[in-house]
């Protein structure tokens, strides 16, 4: 996959998620899904599944956007899709230990991250943004429930709007700062 020219406006979308353990999948499922789709050249989609230290350390090679794709228990239907913009780290909800490797939830990867840029000098995304789906089920098995394997099309169309309004506004900012000059 090509990568972006541009560090500081390249997005990241990263699927999450266990497919040993039904509906947690769905993130992996979700980017496999959104890998066959006509991407922005700013975007990036790769899966993560459980290594989420991996997330981190890639995050340090500079994106100004990270999508998280993950299952998200929020109490709504099963099947339901949000998107959640996290101001900081402390807006995703804790779900896992921070020192097991295969294990690691949302707001433990970016834990992680902020002791990494803290150590190398770099810089964490400016936006997070979480694409998530209510799971029907995390028991251990194979394959998605019915109304989460629904919803797969609905985040991928989620997805593919968010990039191309970050690339309707990265190809509007060099006008807006040509105007400002004026």
């Amino acid at each position: 996959m090509k990568r972006p020219q541009d560090n500081n406006a390249r997005t990241l979308v990263a699927g999450v998620g266990n497919i040993f353990l039904g509906d947690d999948g769905f993130g992996v499922e979700t980017v496999r899904r959104l890998a066959a789709e006509q991407l922005p050249e700013h975007a990036e989609v790769v899966d993560i599944g459980v290594r989420g230290v991996h997330l981190a350390y890639q995050l340090l090679d500079g994106y100004d956007t990270l999508v998280l794709v993950d299952a998200t228990a929020r109490g709504g239907v099963p099947g339901t899709v949000y998107l959640i913009e996290a101001e900081r780290s402390g807006d995703i909800e804790p779900q896992g230990a921070l020192l097991d490797g295969h294990r690691m939830s949302p707001d433990a990867v970016l834990a992680l991250l902020e002791t990494l840029c803290a150590g190398t000098g770099a810089r964490p995304p400016r936006r997070t943004l979480v694409v998530g789906c209510e799971p029907a089920g995390v028991e251990e098995g194979i394959g998605l429930s019915p109304p989460v394997a629904a919803a797969v099309p609905e985040a991928v169309g989620l997805i593919l709007g968010v990039l191309r309004d970050s690339e309707q506004e990265l190809s509007a900012a060099p006008a807006a700062v040509g105007e400002a000059a004026k």
